[in-house]
């Protein structure tokens, strides 16, 4: 099992989270956890987002002739 140290809003602190066995097939990437502490259970989620566009355009940077 993976461990990971996160907060848990039962016990109030940080504390360390471990997968359970994964009946999905996810293996070690299962999102599920499980407080060692307390036993509750969370799923961690990533969101990937892709890069956003800027809405001004660049310009050129004009240099002043010497």
């Amino acid at each position: 099992m993976t461990e990971r140290d996160l907060h848990c809003d039962t016990c109030g602190s940080i504390q360390p989270f471990e997968a359970p066995p994964c009946v999905d097939g996810h293996g070690a990437d299962c999102p599920e956890r499980a407080c060692t502490g307390c036993g509750a259970a969370i799923i961690t989620v990533f969101v990937l987002s892709p890069p956003r566009r800027s809405s001004r355009r660049r310009t050129a940077i004009r240099h002043r002739a010497a």
